[in-house]
């Protein structure tokens, strides 16, 4: 009978249950338009000279390979002339050289490229089109703008139960 009186009691007065529900919702816009960016980079020189069984010469000393000149910080390394060793024996000889940018007399003006072997050149954003809306039911609408430009739209939805 006491089993019969104690799920009664739990049947009439139910247990209850305390929870908090919280809901959050963020959204956000962000339109950028880009200015207008060149960077340059100046190309150093470089010379290298390898062989076996040769002999080299700069024209005036056997032997030897020339020291160049350097003009407006440009080097120039010279003529080399290589002459194998051994008629008839095998030899290798390899020889690179790049040449480098000259370096500027004056300062760039703003708009100029420098010339450089190394340059990247962005153009400046055009606003155009370019827009962004969200919506009170979170449907974003993002409209292209012109060269240069970036656009993102998000909504965020958060639900917490404790």
């Amino acid at each position: 009978m006491k089993r019969l009186l104690i799920l009664a009691a739990f049947l009439v007065f139910p247990a209850t249950a305390k929870a908090d529900l919280a809901h959050k919702i963020t959204s956000s816009i962000s339109l950028q338009v880009g200015g207008a960016m060149t960077t340059a980079e100046r190309i150093g020189s470089s010379f290298s000279i390898s062989g076996t069984n040769i002999d080299t010469t700069d024209g005036t000393t056997a032997d030897a390979v020339s020291a160049g000149t350097i003009t407006s910080g440009v080097y120039n390394p010279g003529t080399i002339t290589a002459t194998q060793d051994t008629a008839g024996d095998a030899f290798s000889f390899s020889q690179t050289y790049t040449q480098a940018d000259a370096v500027p007399t004056s300062a760039v003006t703003t708009g100029d490229a420098p010339n450089f072997g190394s340059v990247v050149s962005t153009s400046a954003g055009t606003a155009g089109t370019l827009a962004g809306t969200i919506a009170s039911d979170g449907v974003i609408t993002v409209t292209a703008g012109g060269a240069n430009t970036l656009a993102v739209g998000q909504v965020v939805q958060e639900v917490t139960i404790r």
